[in-house]
């Protein structure tokens, strides 16, 4: 399965493949980047369900063989829509890996969930969760605040960890829960200052390595050729400032192809 179409509303998604190009390295991926019409947790479930299948068909006709919906709002929103208009493409969101992820690594069946509003008012972590464990303790828990600090580079630390722990004073409170799901797909950018913040014994699973996990396991190869394309639809510069630090890599607004949905 050599080409991988991701997308998401903006750059968060860029976990996701990251995550992915470490799984599959040899995989060709297209990255695309909904940027001017983020946020998508604002909107309504129909036009979050329409604005994905619109950036599916731009991915569709580049040739890819299988999409990642790298937006925890889409993946609860418009996973039904993406498979209704493309019934022979294999379609994986982040919301069902997280929680398969989550139940195996947690021993009391107490698990905590963090994410944006827009994803916790939806359920669907906890729906997700108690599809495949109906007895399961789930905690959900906004925290919206945290997407700034990720793309202002504020990832460890003392700011971190002070807000951190601000959310974490209820999260926890006893009986506490024993695994904590990234909900979101900024929130691995600060996964040493939560790792400084929750209890010691707290499993913290990151969404994105459990996508990139299930799509090593789903995709029949890594045959391709390593190569990557990023689109955006709005803010090439900016995008191309954020994405270094969400990829790891040096990018300029030359790096980023804008499109047009």
């Amino acid at each position: 399965m050599p080409r991988i179409g991701v997308f998401d509303s903006g750059i968060g998604g860029l976990t996701v493949l990251r995550a992915l190009r470490t799984q599959l390295p040899n995989s060709d991926y297209l990255y695309l980047g909904d940027t001017a019409r983020l946020p998508y947790g604002t909107k309504s479930p129909a036009t979050v369900a329409r604005y994905a299948v619109q950036a599916a068909q731009a991915l569709v006709r580049e040739g890819i063989d299988m999409l990642v919906v790298a937006c925890n709002t889409a993946s609860a929103q418009g996973l039904e829509a993406l498979r209704t208009a493309y019934p022979q493409l294999p379609v994986m969101g982040v919301i069902q890996p997280g929680a398969e992820a989550a139940l195996q690594a947690t021993c009391t069946n107490r698990i905590a969930v963090i994410a944006t509003e827009g994803t916790v008012k939806s359920g669907a972590y906890g729906a997700a969760l108690r599809r495949l464990r109906p007895n399961v303790e789930v905690r959900e828990l906004p925290t919206t605040l945290l997407v700034a600090l990720a793309e202002e580079g504020w990832l460890n630390g003392l700011e971190a960890e002070a807000v951190l722990r601000r959310y974490f004073t209820t999260l926890f409170d006893a009986p506490s829960p024993d695994t904590l799901v990234l909900g979101c797909t900024h929130f691995p950018l600060l996964r040493e200052a939560m790792a400084a913040t929750v209890p010691p014994d707290v499993n913290i699973i990151d969404s994105a390595e459990a996508t990139a996990q299930a799509v090593a396991r789903f995709a029949e190869s890594d045959a391709g050729t390593g190569s990557l394309r990023l689109m955006a639809t709005d803010g090439t510069e900016r995008f191309a400032r954020l994405a270094q630090r969400f990829l790891g890599t040096t990018l300029s607004p030359q790096d980023i192809e804008l499109v047009d949905l």
